[in-house]
């Protein structure tokens, strides 16, 4: 299976579909989610986006869905060179995919041998290998505290300075090895999932392109249009959680000349949806997913 669809049944539930609607799939992937919309459709259309070629296998042979293999940041653009100025729904299903995860030749896993490439899509540039030899110290101590979440940057990035300075640093398993001394061995799986997490948000500018859609989906959602977004860690969640909350990403509410806020979403769910005990089950890496559900006023 490309990729196991995370809460299914919730975010589609909570875009409340019009069968006669035109919704928006932003991440593709394996066509889960689109698969489940096209479902609920009737003379409605599905607009999907993805970035990775690959995806592409993956389509459904459906007249109602319109693929787009572009990073969803372009969503307004096309949308509209489409002929729609206003959607009924818009879905996105945020981070790495199964796909991704299992396919060693990609390199977002540590648990394979591979060059360090991180790309969701395989013509942009730059690869983590650019970013681990070409960055400057001060930058890829921001993307480790700001993306990896990490309390120790300056030394891990001490020690790939004095590595890289040696050789390059081309695969995962120097970039592993080169770390081994930085965490004890129990903990060590989830320190080396923290750094690739850091690589590959900025590798594929993750962060940027979620603040240009989600500003983007405020434009282009019809007034009682809903957005559900599934992310899987605390940053992503936090700018989602501001962005439903307050129309903004400081998560400060704005308020009119007489004191009343000012916020373009009504949120569905005020508590945030997460997987139950069967999905778990069947799907461990749905552990950290997160849904977010508001609808436009």
């Amino acid at each position: 299976m490309y990729h196991q669809p995370v809460l299914l049944e919730e975010s589609i539930e909570g875009l409340n579909i019009d069968p006669a609607g035109i919704y928006v799939d932003v991440t593709y992937g394996g066509g889960g989610h689109s698969k489940k919309i096209l479902e609920k459709l009737g003379e409605g259309r599905l607009i999907a986006f993805d970035q990775d070629m690959e995806t592409q296998d993956n389509l459904l042979d459906d007249s109602r869905l319109i693929f787009i293999r572009h990073n969803f940041r372009y969503m307004k653009n096309f949308v509209k060179y489409l002929g729609y100025q206003r959607v009924d729904g818009i879905l996105a299903d945020l981070g790495v995919s199964s796909h991704h995860l299992d396919s060693p030749e990609r390199g977002f896993s540590f648990r394979f041998e591979a060059p360090l490439d991180m790309r969701m899509d395989q013509k942009s540039v730059p690869t983590a290998s650019m970013v681990l030899n070409e960055y400057h110290p001060s930058r890829l101590r921001y993307i480790l505290r700001e993306y990896g979440e990490l309390r120790r940057a300056g030394a891990i990035v001490d020690a790939i300075v004095q590595y890289r300075e040696q050789q390059s640093i081309e695969y995962t398993g120097q970039l592993v090895e080169l770390l081994k001394s930085h965490t004890p061995e129990k903990y060590r799986n989830k320190f080396l999932a923290k750094i690739f997490q850091a690589l590959r948000i900025e590798v594929n500018r993750e962060v940027e392109n979620l603040k240009y859609f989600l500003s983007q989906s405020n434009e282009m959602l019809k007034k009682g249009g809903r957005l559900a977004v599934i992310s899987y860690h605390s940053i992503e969640d936090r700018v989602v959680k501001h962005f439903m909350k307050t129309g903004n990403f400081s998560g400060e509410p704005v308020k009119d000349f007489y004191g009343n806020v000012e916020a373009p979403f009504r949120l569905i769910n005020k508590k945030v949806i997460t997987p139950g005990y069967r999905e778990l089950q069947g799907n461990k890496r749905a552990r950290s997913a997160k849904l977010r559900i508001a609808e436009k006023i």
